[in-house]
């Protein structure tokens, strides 16, 4: 279009009615709709926002240090991590960084515990949620410089939203000439109220999610189990013995079950610690039995059963006179009505002879039971956390069975993100670095504070200007190796 010789204008002509710009990766919408609710908001209770600004301020130039000092941490920690040979777990890392840096927003990523970035190992159901908390998280930060530059007197031109590759964002349009003939101060107000309405964002949603079981309480209530919301189609709970929509689940092993964040921690605890045994009576143990040819598996440990056995698991388990027996068992039959333990004497009763018999199972695997009444338990075979990736579960119950089991998932799910997004834009954007707010920042801070120090204006501008090169630095490393940790494996 912009080649035709008989389009061009027209075109050109269209775009600018309607405020659109169009580059290769980029599109770009203005718009002056906004502007007189703006305007509201800036002129409303103008000591109120004299102080939130203020206040903003203050955090802004904390934030800026702040930060500097979290991504040098990151950066050792992350070196230190890269040169061991035994690296620490990932939930070890305080922080590791991905950032797409766009005119005017910076997006994120925190690692807490696992990085997601698209199309490395975010999954495709969660990019809803990816790019909602984006786009928000950018017009909450550019609505706070937007009120911030009113509230000083900055003339507004307009606010646009843009979409560079796939990644959504919000920018204002301000009048420099204005910014630049105000004080230092007010311009800090200005360049700290994008990231102070972007903790506050981070701030309201994590209030929002602590708060959640006490908002929803009328229609779902808590504490009695994690709720089965989905089950993942290759999942090895998936099928006529194992977990539904819907289900309730109680228990993993002994472990009881009252919220995923128990679930979660059930499932670490057994994954961590060996295989729990069951007990089982001398007499019951004769007669399930039946003899089998045992051997090795290439890492150690013992098979006793056939390969096509569906229901017969190889258990172990010592007497008086040989320390290593194993038979082949009917696992239900050995679990059901059985209680845990993990050697002979938890399971002596009634002075009736009765063994610790605990499966032989592969490193790593488990045979784990999931009560879920009233339906029948569950008996699992592997790694438990093929599991935890494979069962999406909910802490809230419906009331009602019109009530959906996703929207409190939905209501967390969004909170985490927004969470995570919004407080680490807050404290990226901080950092000292070109075409971030905390160059902005470090300018007027530096004009504010080494006017009566360096009277020469050149000099406080090669300051500032030695200081963003090292917050770039370090921002474009921890980027680098963010990158390569989350890519390398």
């Amino acid at each position: 279009l912009q080649s035709s010789n008989s389009l061009k204008a027209s075109y050109e002509d269209w775009l600018l009615t309607y405020g659109l710009s169009i580059s290769p990766f980029h599109m770009r919408w203005q718009t002056a709709l906004f502007n007189r609710q703006f305007y509201n908001w800036g002129r409303w209770k103008p000591r109120f926002l004299y102080l939130w600004f203020s206040i903003g301020m203050v955090f802004g130039i904390v934030a800026m240090f702040g930060s500097v000092i979290l991504l040098g941490k990151t950066l050792i920690q992350t070196l230190t991590q890269m040169l061991t040979e035994a690296p620490k777990a990932q939930n070890d890392r305080m922080l590791q960084v991905v950032v797409s840096v766009l005119p005017s927003v910076c997006f994120v990523l925190l690692s807490c515990p696992h990085q997601q970035v698209p199309g490395v190992n975010l999954p495709v159901s969660q990019l809803t949620y990816f790019f909602s908390a984006i786009l928000i998280s950018g017009v909450i930060h550019e609505v706070g410089h937007g009120v911030a530059a009113i509230r000083e007197q900055v003339r507004f031109n307009g606010f646009g939203i843009f979409v560079f590759i796939v990644y959504p964002g919000a920018f204002v349009d301000l009048f420099t000439t204005h910014l630049q003939l105000i004080s230092p101060v007010q311009q800090l107000r200005i360049f700290c109220a994008g990231v102070w309405h972007n903790f506050v964002l981070g701030v309201a949603s994590f209030i929002v999610l602590f708060l959640l079981p006490a908002i929803l309480f009328p229609f779902y209530y808590t504490g009695v189990g994690a709720l089965v919301t989905e089950v993942a189609e290759d999942s090895p709970a998936n099928g006529p013995r194992g977990l539904f929509v819907g289900d309730l689940v109680t228990n993993l092993q002994d472990c009881p079950v009252y919220s995923v964040e128990d679930w979660n921690s059930c499932l670490g605890d057994i994954s961590e610690k060996s295989q729990v045994g069951y007990c089982i009576s001398a007499a019951t143990l004769q007669q399930l039995s039946f003899p089998a040819r045992v051997y090795r598996r290439l890492d150690g440990t013992v098979e006793c059963c056939s390969n096509n056995s569906l229901t017969d698991i190889c258990f172990s388990y010592s007497n008086k006179l040989d320390s290593h027996l194993y038979a082949c068992l009917p696992a239900r039959k050995v679990i059901e009505a059985s209680k845990v333990c993990r050697a002979n004497m938890d399971c002596q009763k009634d002075f009736v002879p009765s063994f610790c018999v605990t499966p032989s199972l592969e490193n790593q695997t488990r045979l784990i039971r999931v009560k879920h009444p009233p339906h029948i338990d569950m008996l699992y075979v592997g790694h438990p956390l093929h599991l935890q990736y494979t069962v999406s579960l909910s802490s809230f119950v419906p009331r009602q069975n019109f009530l959906s089991i996703d929207l409190p998932v939905v209501i967390e799910t969004f909170c985490k993100y927004l969470i995570s997004l919004s407080g680490a834009l807050a404290v990226i954007n901080a950092v000292p670095c070109f075409a971030l707010d905390g160059q902005w920042i470090l300018n007027s801070f530096l004009e504010a504070t080494l006017s009566s120090l360096i009277v020469e204006k050149q000099n406080r501008e090669l300051v500032g200007f030695l200081i963003l090169l090292a917050g770039s630095a370090l921002l474009a490393a921890n980027v680098a190796l963010g990158l390569w940790m989350v890519t390398a494996r």
